[in-house]
C-alpha cells in the first residue's frame, strides 16, 4: 500500500494464499518426524503433535487479530491527521481563538469512539490492507523493552534459519551427486561418513562442490530478497505440487511395502526420553507465525481467514500423521534416516532411480520454496526497525542495503560452515518458542488493550481470534514459559552427563 513501510504487493485469492502458509509450514522438520516418532512412541507422539498443532492455529489468530488491530491504528491516525489538516485550513481562512478551537478538536479527536466513523458508511476500520510487520506490531503495541526483545529475537531465529537453509540445500546436493559419481550410486543414504577433503569429480573435493552448488544457490534465489514474495508466486505452486507428489509417493511405497508383508516396524507405544527431540521437531514443523503479514495481507477476500488457516492446518496435520505412522510400521526403528526422504534412496527400497533421486532431492525444492519467503520477512523486519515516523528510505538504502544485509551475512556463515546442529538447536528452542507462543499472544493481549482505549470497549474487531477469552492468552504464556524450563533443563543435565 502506498505511503506504506513495505508494499503489501499484488494480490492473490485465498486459495493461492493457503498454497503459500501449506508451503511455509511444511519444510524439511517435516522429514525428520518419523525418526522423532519412532523415538518417541506412536501415542506420544500423535498426542503431542496435535497438542502442539492447536497451540500453533490458536497463535497464528492471535497474530492475525493483531495485524486487523493494527491496520486500524494506522487507519485511524490517517483520519485524524487530515481532520487536523482540514482545522488548520479553516483556522487559517480568519477564525479567531484559533490555537483554542484546534487543541479542543484534538482533544475531543483523541477520545471520539470509532463507531460513529463506521456508521457514516466508511469501509471497516479493522481491515487488512496494508501490510504491517511483526516488528512494526511491536513497535505500536509494546514498550521499548518489548520492542527490543522481540527484534532481538526475531533477527537470530531468522538469520538462524536462512544459514540453515543456505548450507542444507548445497549439502543435499553434494551428498546425492557426488555419491552418484563412485560405486555408491544406490546407497544415498546407506550412513557412510565422508570427509570435505574426499574426492567427488575428479580433482574438485566435496567441499568444492558443496561451495559451488552454495554459490548457484545464492545467484538463484538470492535476487528475490530484492523483491516481494509475490515475485515468486508460481515457483510457489510449482514446487507445492512436487511437495504433495513427495508426500503422497512415500505414503504409498510405504503402504506398498507394509501389504506386502515386508514391514519391520514394531513402534512402542511411549518413550519419555524421545520427547525433547520430538518437541523441538513439532516446533518447526508448524512454524508460519513470522511470516503471516508478507502471506495474509495479499489475501483479496479475507472474510473467512481464520477458516482458511484451519484447513491449512488439518491438512498439514493430516499429512504429518500419514507420513509418520507409515514410516514407523514400513522400517525399523534403527534404520530410519534423520531425514525420511533418505530411506527411499536405497535400490532395495526402490529400484527406480528417477523416483529415488527426486525423493533424495526433495528437501531441496522445499527449502529453495522457503528461503525467499523468510528472506522477505527478514528485510522488512529491518526496514521497520530503523524507521522512523513520516520519513522514506532513499532507493539505494530501500533497494539495495536492506536486501544487502539480509542476504549477505547468512551465506556467509554458509560458506565458513555447513555444521549448524548448535545453531539450530538454540534457534528453536529459544527464539523459534518465543516467535510461535510468547510473541503472539503479547501481540493479541496488548492490541485488545490498545483497540478498547482509542476505540472505546463498545468496539469490535471482525478478526478478532476464535479465542478471545483471556485465558487462552495467559495458558499460551504460561505453557511457552515452562518450554523454556524444560528445554533449559534438558540441556543443563545433558551437560553435566558429558
Amino acid at each position: 500500500m502506498a505511503g506504506g513501510i513495505t508494499d503489501t504487493g499484488e494480490l492473490y485469492s485465498p486459495y493461492v494464499g493457503l498454497v503459500y502458509m501449506f508451503n511455509l509450514i511444511v519444510g524439511t522438520g517435516a522429514l525428520t518426524m518419523p525418526k522423532a516418532f519412532a523415538t518417541a512412541g506412536w501415542l506420544v507422539s500423535l498426542v503431542l503433535l496435535m497438542f502442539l498443532g492447536f497451540m500453533s492455529y490458536m497463535t497464528t489468530t492471535f497474530v492475525v487479530e493483531a495485524m486487523a488491530a493494527a491496520n486500524a491504528q494506522l487507519r485511524w491516525k490517517r483520519m485524524e491527521k487530515r481532520k487536523e489538516d482540514d482545522e488548520d485550513e479553516d483556522s487559517s481562512s480568519g477564525v479567531s481563538d484559533s490555537d483554542v478551537l484546534i487543541q479542543d478538536g484534538y482533544e475531543r479527536a483523541e477520545t471520539r469512539p470509532i463507531l460513529s466513523v463506521q456508521r457514516r458508511g466508511s469501509p471497516n476500520i479493522f481491515e487488512i490492507t496494508e501490510r504491517v510487520e511483526m516488528g512494526q506490531m511491536a513497535s505500536m503495541f509494546f514498550n521499548k523493552v518489548g520492542v527490543n526483545l522481540f527484534y532481538f529475537c526475531i533477527i537470530i531465529y531468522l538469520y538462524g534459519d536462512l544459514a540453515i537453509y543456505a548450507a542444507a540445500v548445497p549439502v543435499s546436493l553434494m551428498q546425492v551427486t557426488c555419491s552418484a559419481t563412485g560405486n555408491h550410486s544406490c546407497s544415498v543414504g546407506d550412513g557412510t561418513k565422508y570427509n570435505d577433503t574426499d574426492k567427488c569429480w575428479g580433482p574438485i573435493r566435496r567441499i568444492d562442490a558443496y561451495r559451488l552448488y552454495l554459490a548457484a544457490f545464492t545467484l538463484l534465489l538470492g535476487p528475490f530478497t530484492f523483491f516481494n514474495v509475490q515475485k515468486t508466486k508460481y515457483l510457489q505452486i510449482m514446487t507445492s505440487l512436487m511437495r504433495w507428489i513427495a508426500f503422497i509417493l512415500m505414503i504409498i511405497l510405504a503402504l506398498i511395502r507394509i501389504s506386502r508383508g515386508q514391514a519391520e516396524g514394531h513402534p512402542s507405544m511411549a518413550q519419555l526420553s524421545g520427547i525433547r527431540n520430538l518437541f523441538g521437531v513439532c516446533v518447526y514443523s508448524f512454524m508460519c507465525q513470522h511470516s503471516l503479514p508478507s502471506l495474509i495481507t495479499p489475501i483479496s477476500k479475507k472474510k473467512h481467514v481464520n477458516k482458511l488457516v484451519l484447513l491449512d492446518y488439518v491438512l498439514i496435520l493430516a499429512f504429518y500423521c500419514l507420513l509418520s505412522f507409515t514410516a514407523i510400521y514400513c522400517f525399523r526403528n534403527d534404520t530410519l534416516m534423520d531425514m525420511y526422504t533418505l530411506n527411499f534412496t536405497n535400490c532395495e527400497i526402490i529400484n527406480v532411480a528417477f523416483i529415488r533421486y527426486f525423493l533424495g532431492l526433495f528437501p531441496v525444492f522445499t527449502i529453495s520454496t522457503n528461503f525467499p519467503i523468510i528472506a522477505v520477512t527478514l528485510r522488512n523486519n529491518w526496514k521497520t526497525l530503523f524507521h522512523r515516523e513520516g520519513g522514506t528510505y532513499p532507493w539505494v538504502v530501500d533497494r539495495i542495503v536492506f536486501p544487502a544485509i539480509t542476504l549477505i551475512p547468512p551465506v556467509l556463515v554458509a560458506f565458513c560452515t555447513h555444521d549448524l546442529e548448535s545453531l539450530v538447536g538454540i534457534t528453536g528452542a529459544y527464539a523459534g518458542n518465543g516467535i510461535q507462543y510468547l510473541i503472539p499472544a503479547f501481540l493479541a493481549y496488548c492490541s485488545r488493550k490498545d483497540t478498547q482505549l482509542v476505540f472505546g470497549s463498545g468496539t469490535v474487531n471482525k478478526h478478532l481470534s476464535p479465542f478471545r477469552h483471556t485465558f487462552w492468552i495467559v495458558f499460551v504464556l504460561i505453557w511457552g514459559f515452562s518450554c523454556f524450563v524444560f528445554v533449559t533443563a534438558n540441556i543443563v543435565l545433558s551437560e553435566s552427563k558429558l
